[in-house]
């Protein structure tokens, strides 16, 4: 029988045991917060769905971006529904590296310990993403997949410069999200009023270049974009 996705999981490590951010519980409560909501999207055909058939394309620029093989640390930042975290971990086991998942919410921390049992090389931390309780340079490597979109401004500045910090100099950022469709993709009128009606902050992308919103610090890196679907999502490579 399948442990049940409520059970204390797991994590390994944990920051303050403060309760969620406001903003998850009030607009995300139905995708993120309630475990009823991780049972429902916890099946990859459906993640596909929403991201217009794009999910295998997505994960896997993303994953090459960081590298065939993750020798020392890569970080994580959020949970993620699919089967992103278990290609990541065997890229990582690959060259006997680790990988550190960190989420604010720990039922999303149990559905990741239930798809992931064998725990060799990964590490489970809960924490917010806007105040990771890692050292400074901690890691070679993180990932954002389809965080930013979720979070207000502020909270995404903050968690931009908590990613920049933990990286080490010379290491890499990979920042997967949303952006503004090219003008001719139908999805650029059609998309954004539903985006606006379930992820409030997702229009940010849309309406501002996501370079503008980087932090200060993250002023001279060297950065790569490439644009994917009509340019309806984005993927940046920040080299430290």
């Amino acid at each position: 029988m399948r442990r049940p996705i409520t059970t204390p999981p797991a994590f390994d490590a944990a920051a303050s045991p403060s309760p969620p951010p406001r903003y998850l519980t009030r607009h995300y409560w139905w995708a993120y917060v309630h475990p009823r909501a991780v049972r429902i999207f916890e099946r990859q055909w459906l993640v596909n769905l929403i991201l217009w058939g794009n999910f295998r394309k997505l994960r896997d620029a993303a994953l090459d971006a960081l590298g065939q093989t993750l020798p020392g640390r890569s970080l994580q930042v959020a949970c993620v529904y699919g089967d992103l975290s278990r290609h990541l971990l065997e890229r990582a086991r690959r060259a006997s590296g680790r990988l550190d998942v960190v989420d604010v919410l720990p039922v999303q921390l149990a559905n990741l310990a239930r798809k992931l049992p064998d725990r060799q090389g990964l590490t489970l931390h809960h924490a917010d993403a806007a105040a990771l309780p890692m050292a400074d340079g901690a890691f070679d490597r993180a990932l954002l997949f389809f965080l930013l979109h979720e979070q207000p401004p502020e909270v995404r500045r903050q968690t931009l410069r908590e990613a920049w910090r933990v990286v080490r100099p010379g290491g890499r950022l990979v920042l997967l999200d949303y952006a503004r469709p090219a003008w001719w993709n139908p999805l650029r009128y059609l998309w954004l009023p539903v985006l606006e009606r379930l992820e409030p902050f997702a229009a940010d992308l849309w309406t501002h270049d996501i370079t503008a919103l980087l932090p200060a610090e993250w002023a001279g890196a060297r950065l790569e974009r490439r644009r994917y679907f009509g340019g309806l999502y984005q993927l940046l490579t920040v080299e430290r």
